[in-house]
């Protein structure tokens, strides 16, 4: 094998892992987003349901409660919590 023959296989070589970690830096960032997205809906809807039982939860407590829940199966089922499992699978 010639010189020019080595260097193109260590050049695909090396785009190849280039590639390869440019995809994992890429599912790092999206569990870190994810992640991020459900702790602030968690937070949130920790203090709803605290003022709602201690009532000074707002007219419209209930719903909000509602909408975080939702939002959080959502993204339970679409991404996860970001804690590297897989999403839940839709029955």
């Amino acid at each position: 094998m010639g010189l020019m023959d080595r260097m193109k296989v260590q050049a695909a070589q090396l785009a190849q892992k280039t590639q390869e970690a440019a995809q994992e830096g890429r599912i790092k960032l999206d569990q870190a987003q994810a992640r991020r997205r459900a702790d602030a809906m968690f937070r949130d809807l920790g203090a709803a349901v605290y003022a709602e039982r201690t009532g000074r939860g707002g007219p419209d407590g209930a719903d909000k409660i509602e909408r975080l829940v939702k939002a959080l199966s959502r993204q339970e089922a679409e991404q996860g919590f970001g804690d590297g499992a897989a999403p839940k699978a839709r029955a």
